[in-house]
């Protein structure tokens, strides 16, 4: 289990500031911590960003899958 888990309600961020916000929460993380992302949508595209910017480094869990919240925790490897 991670030792901390942040929790990022990202609904209340503006658009543009969202995946630049998410990322360096995510680098302020250290292996075996994690963050939980809370999204009104399904926040895929956030995913395939960090497979490209981050690959081997995370681990991807959808905990709620909408349709009105979603909730991914977001693990640092």
């Amino acid at each position: 289990m991670p030792t901390k888990t942040v929790e990022l309600d990202v609904r209340v961020i503006a658009p543009r500031d969202k995946h630049p916000i998410i990322f360096r929460t995510f680098d302020e993380l250290a292996s075996g911590e994690a963050m939980v992302i809370v999204n009104d949508h399904d926040p895929r595209p956030l995913k395939y960003q960090f497979s490209a910017e981050r690959p081997d480094i995370f681990d991807w869990t959808y905990l709620i899958e909408g349709p009105e919240l979603w909730r991914v925790r977001i693990d640092r490897r």
